[in-house]
């Protein structure tokens, strides 16, 4: 089975214009999380796939791997898929590029899965981690998930799920931890399948997949990413650094 890893790297940013090429301990964000992918000895490639000459450069001048999208793109999985459609892999890990503080334990966490899924019942598998504080669970920029028994994904929501009419029954909440791993041809179906409603309205691309069929297996985790979406992150990475 061969694994590799994908880091999705656009120049732009809303938050942090030129995020990814920000200096982090002297070397660029973007660099350091190629490194660190590379450095976790789970795969057997890694690439950065980028919309921008400057990141291509970088990773290449830096002796690492980089492909050019070709399309335009609004998903960090259809960013992948073009990257990957033409490559003999058989599973795809989505390493976010603004995350270079890495956890190998939760990235090997999630190849595990389809190591153990003989009969390929499993089309992705991805991570969550409990949440307790209400703030927390009602944030809509955390991402909560629900899941079945054997750790099936239901559905995935900005809003609070489950709903909380009575307090009294143990229900647990998960946030999303936006790491993924693919079967090589769920990532191709989900290329060329149409944005529906659940995912227009949540703006949540792993609504596709379930919209479409596609089976999520959940993997708990206690780890905290650290991703850098603005300045002060930064400032925070490199004192951590």
């Amino acid at each position: 089975m061969k694994i590799i890893a994908v880091i999705p790297a656009r120049y732009a940013s809303s938050r942090f214009p030129a995020k990814l090429m920000q200096d982090l301990g002297g070397k660029t964000i973007i660099t350091r999380t190629y490194e660190a992918a590379v450095n976790t000895q789970l795969f057997d490639d890694v690439f950065v796939v980028t919309d921008s000459d400057l990141i291509y450069d970088e990773i290449v001048l830096n002796g690492g791997k980089a492909i050019m999208s070709v399309k335009e793109h609004e998903s960090g999985s259809d960013r992948i898929a073009e990257a990957v459609e033409n490559l003999d892999v058989d599973i795809v890990v989505n390493v976010q590029g603004d995350e270079p503080f890495i956890d190998a334990e939760s990235l090997s966490k999630v190849i595990e899965v389809f190591r153990n899924d003989t009969e390929r019942k499993v089309d992705l598998a991805s991570l969550m981690r409990e949440i307790n504080d209400e703030t927390e669970i009602n944030n809509p920029n955390n991402v909560k998930v629900v899941v079945d028994q054997n750790g099936m994904a239901l559905y995935f929501s900005r809003s609070v799920i489950p709903y909380p009419r009575d307090k009294n029954v143990g229900v647990r909440y998960f946030q999303h931890v936006g790491i993924y791993a693919f079967r090589k041809q769920a990532l191709i179906d989900f290329y060329h399948l149409p944005m529906k409603s659940l995912e227009a309205s949540e703006k949540l691309e792993q609504l596709r997949y379930l919209e479409f069929g596609k089976r999520i297996k959940m993997v708990e985790t206690t780890h905290v990413s650290i991703g850098i979406d603005t300045l002060e992150d930064l400032e925070r990475a490199r004192k951590l650094l």
